[in-house]
C-alpha cells in the first residue's frame, strides 16, 4: 500500500461515515427498500464517491444479498441491515449498521451487543495483529450465550476494484496467521438467535464479472458485456442499474447461463431467525491502524 491508496481509502471511508449518519436519519418503518437504497446510492455520488457495490438491504432471517429492484415494493420493517460501500480510484470502504424498526424495540439488545463486539473488536487489535486475532477476540466477547456469531459468514480483505479478496476475515476462532499489517480489510460479525448458519436462497438481483475472456455468442449481449467491463470493472452490481441504463434483462441472463457473470444467491438463516450484522473497514499502513468509516470510534494507533 502506498500513500495514494492511502489517501483513497481515507476518502472513501470518510465519504461513507456521512453517507451513514444521513441514512440513520432518512430511514422509517414502512418506507420502500427501493426509496432507501436510491437514497444511498446518490448520497455515494453527491459526495463524489463511486458505488462499490448495490446497496444490500436486508430484512430480518435474510443475512445479505437482497438488494431491491426497481418496482420492489418491500418496505422497510423487523430487523433492517444497511451494508454499502464507497469506492474511489478502485479503493474501497465498506461498513454496515443494523435498524431495530419495531415497536417494541425486540431486536435491540442483539444490536447493541454487535456493535459492542465489533467496536472491542477493533480496539483488540494492532499493527502487528493476525487475522486469527479477529476470530479470536469475537468469540471472547460473545458473552451473551442466547446468541450466536453466524460461522459461515465473515469479514474480507480490500484491494483495488475487490470487495471481497484474500485472506478471508473469519468471525469465528482460526489458525491463519496472516499479517494484517499493509491491509485493507472489513470485519462484520453477524448475529442469531438460531443456529448461526447461512443456506443460500434463490438468486437475488445482484451480480460480478468472474470471467472477462469469453465472448457471447449474441452480439447485443456482448454490447452489455462490454458495458460491464467499462463501467463496474470487478464490482458487483445490480439489475436495476443496467435497466435504467436501457439494457434488457434478457441479455444479462445469457452471461449468467455463460458463466462469464455470477449471480450472487440470497442468504438466509438457515433456521429463519433474524439477523443483525455491524460491519467497519480498518486499514493497516504505516505502523498504524486507522478505522476509515467510522470518527465516532476514534481508534488511530
Amino acid at each position: 500500500m502506498n500513500k495514494g491508496e492511502f489517501e483513497n481509502y481515507l476518502k472513501a471511508g470518510k465519504i461513507a461515515s456521512k453517507v451513514k449518519k444521513e441514512t440513520k436519519n432518512f430511514i422509517k418503518k414502512d418506507l420502500s427498500l427501493i426509496k432507501i437504497a436510491e437514497f444511498i446510492e446518490e448520497k455515494i455520488k453527491k459526495e463524489d464517491g463511486n458505488l462499490a457495490f448495490p446497496v444490500n438491504l436486508s430484512l430480518n432471517e435474510i443475512a445479505a444479498h437482497y438488494t431491491p429492484s426497481l418496482n420492489d415494493e418491500t418496505k422497510a420493517s423487523g430487523l433492517l441491515k444497511i451494508d454499502f460501500g464507497v469506492e474511489i480510484e478502485g479503493f474501497i470502504a465498506d461498513l454496515a449498521f443494523s435498524l431495530d424498526l419495531t415497536e417494541e424495540k425486540k431486536y435491540q439488545k442483539m444490536i447493541n451487543l454487535n456493535e459492542e463486539i465489533l467496536k472491542k473488536t477493533i480496539a483488540s487489535l494492532d499493527y502487528e495483529s493476525k487475522v486469527c486475532d479477529i476470530g479470536e477476540k469475537i468469540s471472547e466477547f460473545l458473552n451473551e450465550k442466547e446468541f450466536k456469531i453466524i460461522k459461515n459468514l465473515t469479514g474480507h480483505s480490500l484491494s483495488k476494484y475487490q470487495i471481497h479478496s484474500d485472506p478471508p476475515i473469519p468471525n469465528t476462532k482460526n489458525n491463519c496467521k496472516i499479517p494484517l499489517k499493509e491491509k485493507a480489510i472489513a470485519i462484520e460479525p453477524f448475529l442469531t438467535k438460531g443456529v448461526g448458519e447461512v443456506i443460500e436462497g434463490k438468486e437475488s438481483e445482484i451480480f460480478m464479472l468472474i470471467d472477462e475472456n469469453k465472448k457471447p455468442r449474441d452480439i447485443e449481449a456482448r454490447k452489455l458485456l462490454d458495458f460491464i467491463k467499462k463501467e463496474y470493472k470487478t464490482k458487483p452490481f445490480c439489475k436495476r442499474w443496467l435497466e435504467k441504463k436501457g439494457f434488457k434483462k434478457i441479455y444479462l441472463s445469457f452471461l449468467v447461463r455463460e458463466k462469464i457473470i455470477y449471480n450472487f444467491p440470497i442468504l438466509i438463516e438457515k433456521s429463519k431467525s433474524p439477523v443483525s450484522q455491524a460491519e467497519e473497514t480498518l486499514i493497516f499502513f504505516d505502523g498504524r491502524k486507522i478505522l476509515t468509516t467510522n470518527k465516532d470510534f476514534d481508534f488511530h494507533t
